[in-house]
């Protein structure tokens, strides 16, 4: 008759097996692992390196050029803070997005660009700039693609503008750009005489985004693409 074999004991002889096969693979291949770890080691010593030596200072000098460009934008001064001021020492957002691309601030100054592009005529300009901002802010990601859409409409791309206005109000839905955003596509529908479509989307706003800005006077819009 055939000796019973232990469950748990044939467990603990597999286990043991194992450990005894990965603790040869370590200690024949040991020279090999360890130039590895020393590799991940180094990979990560230079990271750091790059990060402290370069990087951050980076950052902190793009930060420290922002702030008079943000200066002259909060004061609508579109020209000094796109382009600088050489008598204050400004370099603008246009240097700052160049030459710090790779930082925070270089990225923000590209959505900078871009306002004060549109708001200097530069619509082509605008267009590229806010291309090359980069967000996952969902708020400022719809700001950024209805910005396109006001550059496209004032270049006259009235196809082009509908379809960021619609993807600004849609991408990431809110109370804030959303409604915003529907009013632009409505006043274009307008525009284009398309009082049907301008009414549907004043209804929506009416019934789904009543307590926004846009919402308190929605009726005054209804009205006025009713009787057209």
């Amino acid at each position: 008759m055939a000796k019973k074999v232990n469950k748990t004991d044939k467990q603990f002889a597999n286990v043991e097996e194992s450990l005894t096969k990965a603790g040869l693979f370590v200690e024949r291949n040991q020279k090999r692992l360890l130039i590895g770890l020393g590799s991940i080691i180094a990979i990560i010593a230079i990271y750091i390196s790059i990060l402290n030596f370069y990087i951050a200072p980076r950052e902190n000098q793009a930060s420290s050029e922002m702030h008079l460009a943000e200066f002259y934008f909060t004061n609508s001064d579109f020209d000094k803070a796109l382009n600088g001021d050489s008598i204050s020492g400004s370099n603008g957002f246009v240097y700052i997005s160049e030459n710090f691309g790779s930082t925070d601030a270089g990225n923000l100054s590209n959505y900078y660009s871009g306002i004060c592009q549109i708001n200097l005529g530069e619509y082509e300009n605008a267009i590229s700039s806010l291309n090359d901002f980069d967000t996952d802010d969902e708020i400022l990601y719809s700001l950024k693609t209805g910005l396109i859409g006001d550059a496209n409409f004032e270049l006259g791309n009235m196809e082009e503008a509908l379809d960021f206005y619609t993807d600004a109000a849609t991408d990431y839905v809110n109370d804030f750009t959303t409604p915003y955003f529907m009013m632009k596509q409505a006043m274009l529908h307008e525009s284009n005489n398309d009082y049907t479509k301008s009414l549907e989307i004043y209804k929506t706003i009416k019934s789904d985004y009543f307590s926004s800005r846009e919402g308190q006077d929605i009726e005054h819009y209804i009205s006025r693409a009713s009787n057209n």
